[in-house]
């Protein structure tokens, strides 16, 4: 059974989220006020509904507690309702409930109303972006909880070559690459790291390590 997903708010990442859940075979129902937002969804969601949901009855008509996960994604200019949206939604029962926020003050108070999980999409594009055009090496992270992230790069001069063992990554850095991105036979496919094969000049590296682990060790060995 594919998971059901509610997402509230369709603007640009909204509806960016809505479409992402359905690509991945998420059954989604997605929410705004503004007619043409629902339309533009009801193209590539099972479901799309105009309301406000900061209308408690309308919001209860939806069944939160039968979604797998409520996403409150209503930006800035929506800060109160998003509050309101997020409260609602975990007194009516919902599973699970994602609420976004776009500055530290909302994410407390979504924190305080009940969301299970908060996120700033912005904010954390931007420590990506930052990454990536301080070190030219990294070519993208993603975030696995709050204390470990997880990095795609290309290998440093310094480290092509040798082998892991020979860089003793997690000893020097507590860095642990997990997997190698390589094109075989014209396919890109991952592959399991072998501590004794050098690195090559053309292998992606997949590397596990705490937030600022992997600048640490590119500063060093650059």
């Amino acid at each position: 059974m594919n998971k059901q997903t509610m997402v509230i708010g369709l603007g640009q990442f909204g509806a960016a989220l809505a479409r992402s859940l359905v690509d991945r075979g998420v059954e989604v129902l997605a929410v705004d006020n503004d007619r043409d937002r629902v339309q533009y969804a009801a193209a590539f969601c099972a479901e799309a509904a105009q309301f406000d949901a900061t209308d408690e009855q309308a919001l209860a008509r939806t069944a939160p507690p039968r979604w797998d996960l409520c996403v409150c994604a209503m930006g800035t200019e929506s800060r109160e309702a998003a509050i309101i949206v997020t409260a609602l939604l975990r007194q009516m029962g919902a599973k699970r409930v994602v609420a976004r926020a776009t500055d530290e003050i909302t994410a407390r108070i979504l924190s305080l109303v009940g969301a299970h999980e908060v996120v700033n999409p912005e904010e954390a594009f931007g420590e990506r972006l930052a990454g990536r055009l301080v070190h030219t090496e990294l070519l993208d992270q993603v975030p696995l909880g709050t204390d470990l992230v997880i990095t795609e790069m290309r290998p440093l001069p310094a480290m092509r070559g040798k082998t892991l063992i020979e860089l003793r990554l997690p000893n020097r850095f507590d860095i642990t690459v997990v997997g190698t991105r390589r094109t075989v036979d014209g396919k890109a496919t991952i592959v399991m790291p072998d501590p004794r094969e050098a690195i090559k000049e053309d292998d992606i590296l997949i590397v596990v390590a705490p937030p600022d682990a992997v600048d640490r060790a590119l500063e060093k060995l650059g």
